[in-house]
């Protein structure tokens, strides 16, 4: 007999677990387009409910990636289950056919008959805000050599908006801190009496797209420039938008002028952004620009503490170092795998030790490494990066930067792919198996150590992921 759907935290945690692979088998803007903002809401015996933030998202899932969530919610729970996918909307669940599963009795209440009721009014077409996710803010976000400068900043814009470092420019590659830091701002802002605005790239450029073919342009500029504070997330998506950026260019300056403060993101330096019209660039070379590195040993190791500290279980330190130094490539990953563990020992009713960790950990790399690029690709991305020639690469002893770039080649080879030293010194131009594993530690000690080979073998992994 089937139970009725609950919203428990058993939903949750098998969603979190789910999402743990998930995020292993697809590639980084598609998990981050599809699933970030999701979430378990009810279970029963042979069904999960997924909320999602709108029909939208709800419709792409069912379409093109339900086989894939499935095969992957079976895996973790242990058997096959249906999943279902619902639009949540102010706390509560609204299935496709407009009834909501009870909290307690389980059978779904018939929804209001007066449809203002049971929804909020929907905003205008183009003035849809984007909420504040509560979880990102100042107290969460963890402090280290690799974020303090964009911390600092974005702290100081967030109790003086306007005053100081106006606009502020924060880069770095993926899942590094970036959006984190922009809802914090958000979040403190508001706590003084300010009114930020918080928008991505993507839907920015919808709502002007929107306020254009409905006529509601001067609705659309009226609602940026009264905002205390704008906050616009990944900014290299104006890249080729020429009539958005025209938008964007006048509600800079309107808001700049006004002493309004503006905080932008991107994957990217300023000066790197070369399709972006050279007026936009120059405004926001004009202010400060702070990057995130890939955080040290160090930093992951206090992510995780934290991250066990929020969870209230009785974890030993020493499985937070296990975990940091294997998960080095981004916080997003890091903080993936431990809730996958955390998952996983609720789940099976087991207790988090190295062992079990260990085992979840190999997985996770197991899966991540079947789909990664051949060495050929990676070659070929590491010698682009450092501007050399891939025979060179491949080639006998050469010079400083040429040994470098091998060294990271052999490391980054070891790290995403299955191959094991001969392997790897095959695809190096027949290069020593001890070699190989000597120059694999010397890189790994190194990246603890020196930021900057940390930065370059981050951007090299994010060339090859989008490649």
């Amino acid at each position: 007999m089937t139970t009725s759907l609950t919203g428990t935290p058993k939903a949750r945690k098998l969603w979190l677990a789910a999402l743990g692979e998930l995020q292993l088998q697809m590639t980084r803007p598609s998990f981050a387009t599809w699933l970030k903002d999701t979430q378990g809401t009810a279970v029963s015996d042979s069904e999960l409910v997924v909320g999602v933030p709108d029909t939208f998202v709800a419709e792409m899932l069912e379409r093109r990636m339900h086989s894939l969530i499935s095969e992957t919610v079976a895996r973790v729970n242990g058997r096959p289950i249906e999943v279902r996918y619902s639009v949540t909307a102010d706390g509560e669940t609204w299935t496709s056919n407009g009834r909501r599963p009870h909290p307690e009795t389980g059978p779904p209440t018939p929804p209001d008959p007066d449809p203002a009721r049971r929804e909020p009014a929907a905003a205008p077409p183009s003035h849809r805000a984007i909420p504040l996710n509560a979880r990102y803010n100042f107290d969460a976000f963890v402090v280290g050599k690799s974020n303090e400068l964009a911390h600092a900043a974005a702290l100081a814009v967030a109790e003086r908006p306007g005053v100081l470092y106006n606009p502020l420019t924060i880069y770095s590659g993926v899942g590094l801190g970036k959006t984190h830091l922009l809802h914090a701002i958000g979040h403190r802002a508001r706590s003084l009496g300010r009114s930020p605005t918080y928008v991505t790239t993507e839907e920015f450029t919808n709502e002007y797209i929107r306020a254009i073919r409905e006529g509601r342009t001067e609705e659309f500029r009226d609602r940026y420039r009264s905002s205390d504070l704008l906050m616009l997330d990944d900014i290299q998506f104006l890249i080729g938008k020429e009539q958005t950026q025209e938008g964007f260019f006048h509600t800079f300056n309107s808001l700049h002028t006004a002493n309004k403060q503006i905080v932008i993101t991107s994957d990217r330096p300023v000066s790197s952004l070369g399709l972006l019209e050279d007026r936009i660039r120059s405004r926001l070379a004009g202010g400060l620009v702070a990057d995130i590195q890939p955080p040290d040993l160090e930093t992951r190791i206090a992510i995780i503490l934290t991250k066990i500290e929020q969870s209230g279980r009785n974890i030993g330190p020493d499985i937070a170092s296990f975990l940091a130094e294997r998960i080095h490539t981004n916080i997003r990953e890091l903080e993936g795998c431990f809730n996958r563990v955390l998952a996983y020992a609720d789940l099976t009713r087991r207790q988090i030790t190295r062992e079990l960790v260990s085992n979840i950990i190999a997985d996770s790399l197991t899966t991540a490494k079947r789909r990664a690029a051949p060495p050929e690709t990676i070659v070929d991305a590491v010698a682009d990066y450092f501007s050399l020639d891939t025979d060179a690469i491949r080639g006998p002893r050469g010079r400083k930067n040429v040994a470098l770039a091998r060294q990271v080649a052999m490391y980054i080879i070891k790290e995403e792919t299955n191959l094991g030293p001969t392997a790897i010194g095959r695809a190096l131009g027949g290069k020593d198996h001890s070699t190989v594993i000597k120059n694999c530690a010397k890189v790994a000690d190194m990246l603890d150590s020196d930021p900057t080979l940390r930065r370059d073998v981050h951007n090299i992994r994010e060339a090859i992921a989008g490649a």
